[in-house]
């Protein structure tokens, strides 16, 4: 079905409500990697319920835990192949640090949609707040979806984050694990990309690829360990635009820049001749 602009922006994707526990936020960590020396005491902060401080990027799964099915993208004026679907930009701002536990409300709606030829570009906002009322975190992402354009829409916005003409303050070098996509698929993202050979292959990749928010989470993490000393209760927000893919037990590397209170990075797949993997990504703390 053709993408009908009119009918999809401004769309009203319904409330969600949803709780999480302890175990679903050391289950979203583990799927990380977080843990990979169970004796140190910046690692049990994400491993250990003791002293569990929550990564804000928790927030991408906290809603969809508790889902068994393969996610389906179909909305008002909006019918698309799952296969053809890339995750675009995602950014969380975090109005309080994330509790441990807590029942929520999550609010979505398509923000825009944008027609760049030869793909299409859906914007998503999310709203959560705490089952009292009180704001938690704000969401929003994009997706790319290939074939899906030329429906004579707005080409959209082309943004760029300005980095330092410098050689970067700090260079991180992070692994993934050879099982990585299939843990983190168990946070609620079934989407078979990332666990089936077929439909990868079907999809145009030579394998399942390790999912983007799970990149993006692996980085925040790492980010949070070696400039806010291992606290992720100090991100005000984190926010990235998805590049290219991850392949399960890649080495990440990440370039980092201070600039005027900021993080900035960009990171590669090292073992493929620094392939970009994510690039205008910024974390502002506290």
């Amino acid at each position: 079905m053709p993408i009908d602009p009119a009918l999809a922006i401004g769309a009203d994707l319904g409330e969600v409500r949803f709780a999480w526990t302890p175990s679903d936020v050391l289950l979203y960590h583990l799927a990380l990697g977080a843990g990979a020396d169970p004796v140190d005491e910046r690692e049990l902060r994400y491993a250990y319920e003791q002293d569990l401080r929550v990564l804000p990027t928790f927030a991408t799964v906290a809603a969809n835990l508790r889902t068994f099915e393969p996610p389906a993208l179909k909305f008002p004026g909006v019918d698309i192949d799952l296969a053809k679907v890339l995750h675009g930009t995602q950014e969380i701002e975090v109005h309080r640090p994330i509790p441990t536990n807590g029942e929520a409300v999550a609010r979505t709606r398509i923000a825009d949609v944008f027609d760049k030829g030869k793909a299409a570009v859906l914007v998503q906002e999310t709203t959560v707040a705490h089952a009292d009322g009180n704001p938690l975190w704000t969401a929003r992402s994009s997706i790319f979806a290939r074939g899906e354009g030329g429906f004579g829409g707005e080409r959209g916005p082309s943004q760029q984050v300005a980095f330092p003409d410098r050689e970067p303050d700090a260079v991180l070098n992070t692994p993934t694990l050879p099982q990585q996509a299939l843990l983190y698929r168990l946070c609620g993202d079934l989407n078979p990309l990332h666990a089936d050979p077929a439909f990868a292959r079907a999809a145009g990749f030579d394998r399942p690829i390790l999912h983007g928010l799970c990149t993006y989470g692996v980085v925040a993490k790492a980010l949070a360990d070696a400039f806010l000393d291992g606290d992720p209760a100090r991100i005000r927000s984190f926010g990235t635009k998805f590049a290219g893919v991850v392949f399960p037990g890649e080495r990440l590397r990440t370039r980092v820049w201070r600039d005027d209170g900021r993080l900035l990075a960009t990171t590669t797949a090292a073992d493929r001749a620094d392939a970009p993997v994510l690039s205008d990504t910024v974390l502002v703390p506290r």
